[in-house]
């Protein structure tokens, strides 16, 4: 699967502990990634 450009970026601040789920939750409304993607990152369901 092809992740969106700037999924390691976000998936690297969430791991690391610099951003929190409420971050990576944003990073999907400015569409930096996609819903999926924040499931895959944070383990959650994405909710708007």
């Amino acid at each position: 699967m092809e992740h969106s450009a700037k999924f390691e970026k976000v998936k690297n601040y969430y791991d690391t502990g610099l951003w929190s789920k409420t971050k990576v939750r944003n990073a999907v409304v400015h569409n930096w990634i996609t819903a999926s993607e924040y499931k895959e990152i944070t383990g959650e369901p994405y909710t708007a």
